[in-house]
């Protein structure tokens, strides 16, 4: 059976690390690189059409990740505070641990702190950089997939993935491929809240609609992954955090006309 042009018995040979003669790639990392680089290459390029500040995308890209980084770690401390208290070198094991809503959040949170210390409106930049993220977020569910985290519940269906070499996943048992579906996922949110943007909507509904259509969709994902990602009774605690998104993208889908009048008095203040 042919899958993307490969063998299915060769399949074992996507996993984990991939070797071209002498070269190794790593390809969670690849993944990740790849994305962080097509999404600021998208933001550049949207951004200048809408004549935003090209040195304050840059200050956002690198304020995101800095602060990306750092959510996602501190929500995994924050989610795991219990196994913390019984096992503390959880806190230096860097192999794994990092949860993706922390690293929206910290990354939304250092942009927002960036832009207000340049004077500059947040809204119109959320807008611009969400559907980046997501595009981002696909390659990096890619990224998943290589690695074999973020893993299904076992299947006995056609369309299952069997893992052989992976440090995360079971190993030879058939899996439903979440990564693959949240991938796709990812680049559907992004082609949807660029057409939505070509609408010209009200300054922060882009980014409002990322928070509605992220979080559907990564709650209901949510009910096929069989990894570990820490639980509030019946929900798991992306989930349950997912609720959380959904709701404030409605709040700020609602809110925004009102927020971006108060950014453009703000600024005619200070030009003025």
């Amino acid at each position: 059976m042919i899958f993307m042009g490969i063998r299915k018995d060769k399949l074992k040979y996507m996993f984990n690390d991939i070797k071209i003669g002498p070269v190794t790639f790593h390809m969670y990392g690849l993944m990740i690189a790849i994305g962080f680089a097509a999404a600021l290459m998208m933001c550049l390029k949207r951004g200048k059409k809408r004549g935003l500040n090209e040195d304050i995308i840059y200050g956002i890209f690198f304020c995101a990740i800095f602060g990306g980084m750092i959510g996602c770690r501190l929500l995994y401390y924050i989610v795991e505070i219990p196994e913390i208290l019984k096992d503390p070198s959880i806190l230096w094991n860097f192999k794994n641990g990092y949860v993706v809503y922390g690293g929206i959040i910290g990354g939304a949170l250092t942009s927002l702190i960036y832009c207000r210390v340049k004077k500059e409106r947040f809204l119109p930049y959320f807008d611009l950089v969400m559907p980046a993220v997501s595009f981002a977020q696909g390659f990096g569910r890619l990224g998943c997939f290589f690695a074999g985290c973020c893993y299904g519940r076992e299947t006995d269906a056609w369309y299952g993935i069997t893992f052989h070499n992976s440090s995360f996943a079971p190993n030879g048992v058939k899996l439903i491929p979440t990564q693959l579906i949240s991938a796709a996922g990812d680049f559907i949110i992004c082609a949807l809240l660029l057409w939505f943007a070509s609408k010209r909507p009200k300054t922060g509904r882009v980014a409002a609609a990322y928070l509605v259509l992220y979080g559907i969709g990564r709650f209901a994902v949510e009910f096929l992954r069989n990894d570990y990602r820490g639980s509030v009774g019946v929900l798991s605690t992306s989930q349950l955090i997912s609720i959380g998104a959904v709701i404030g993208g409605i709040v700020l889908y609602f809110a925004a006309p009102k927020l971006a009048g108060v950014g453009n008095v703000a600024e005619e203040k200070s030009v003025g």
